[in-house]
């Protein structure tokens, strides 16, 4: 796990519910439970990747910290300072630091301007560069760094192809020289060849740049390759975190062994190593009461309908289950 004395980002307590208001007088009748009690640590030049089914609360987390979202409850201290209690001019300054690729790059970038001007567009923001030919000459090299051709700069993104303006949109969030980038479904919406290459980019830009990522995807076959710890979520809880090699080895929680069972496999082996999930996710407005996987879950005990596990701190890492239960404690 990552020392929270050398962690560029960590997350305490965060909890972000969304109001269900009916009625003529729009009454709160109800929260959507998206994230409740999360907390992590991100290294610097390390990845920590954020799992989970859709719905699951992982976008939610990536764009609570950028302060996107308004998080009820938690600390968010990125480079020793709690992003939920700055002002909006501190705020602004510490988001040159701190940048986001979203999962849907067309959607992203503006049809309308050319793609030297989004990608100068934070370098305009934040005093970057000392006039426009200095700043051009930065995204000539930018593109060049995420293996565009500098030529190009004057065109428009309907002009490029999917994986190559998810190379812009990278570009873009390099211009202002960030530490942290949250990759929200970066390669989700890519043909697998392009996911691979997207990939590659990714893990040599944190090496020759010293850059951290929290990689949010619900696709493990992804996750092995470019993070280095894991963070498993379920119906706004992190239910697992660890090393990426012990929880792909050494899965602790039911749900995270039933993720990784769930990945298409040729080996024999394999197949039938975890038992099936059961039924659908729950509702997160109605979470189940105890344990919110036991609905789903096919080792659940009566105690696990009845109590909310607590983490328990395992062999290089946490869970959620009360099976991971420190031997002489269960009840």
């Amino acid at each position: 796990m990552s020392d929270a004395n050398e962690s560029i980002l960590r997350v305490e307590g965060l909890r972000t519910w969304y109001p269900i208001r009916r009625g003529l007088l729009r009454r709160v009748v109800g929260h959507v439970q998206a994230a409740t009690d999360v907390s992590f640590e991100i290294a610097p030049g390390r990845t920590l990747a954020l799992v989970g089914e859709s719905g699951c609360g992982k976008s939610t987390v990536g764009r609570s910290i950028l302060c996107l979202e308004n998080p009820q409850e938690g600390r968010v201290e990125f480079e020793g300072r709690d992003l939920l209690s700055l002002d909006a001019t501190s705020l602004r300054a510490a988001r040159q630091r701190l940048q986001i690729v979203f999962q849907d790059p067309m959607a992203s970038l503006d049809p309308r301007m050319r793609i030297r001007d989004q990608i100068a567009e934070g370098m305009h923001s934040f005093g970057i560069g000392a006039d426009e030919a200095e700043r051009t000459a930065r995204v000539a090299e930018l593109l060049e760094r995420v293996q565009l051709d500098p030529r190009t700069m004057d065109r428009y993104p309907n002009e490029f192809s999917g994986g190559q303006r998810q190379r812009i949109c990278i570009a873009r969030a390099l211009a202002v020289e960030p530490r942290l980038i949250v990759c929200d479904e970066s390669v989700s919406a890519l043909d697998v060849s392009i996911q691979a290459q997207i990939l590659n980019l990714l893990r040599r830009l944190q090496e020759e740049l010293g850059l951290s990522y929290l990689f949010i995807t619900h696709d493990l076959s992804v996750v092995r390759y470019l993070a280095h710890e894991v963070a498993v979520m379920y119906l706004g809880r992190i239910v697992e975190r660890g090393p990426t090699e012990r929880l792909f080895a050494h899965p602790a929680h039911p749900y995270t062994r039933a993720l990784l069972a769930a990945i298409p496999s040729i080996d024999p082996a394999r197949r039938g190593e975890a038992p099936p999930v059961l039924g659908d996710v729950p509702s997160p407005s109605r979470p189940p009461p105890g344990c919110h996987f036991h609905t789903r879950c096919p080792v659940a005990m009566e105690r696990c309908r009845r109590e909310a596990p607590p983490m328990f701190a395992i062999e290089g890492g946490e869970s959620r289950c009360f099976l991971s239960e420190a031997p002489g404690r269960a009840d």
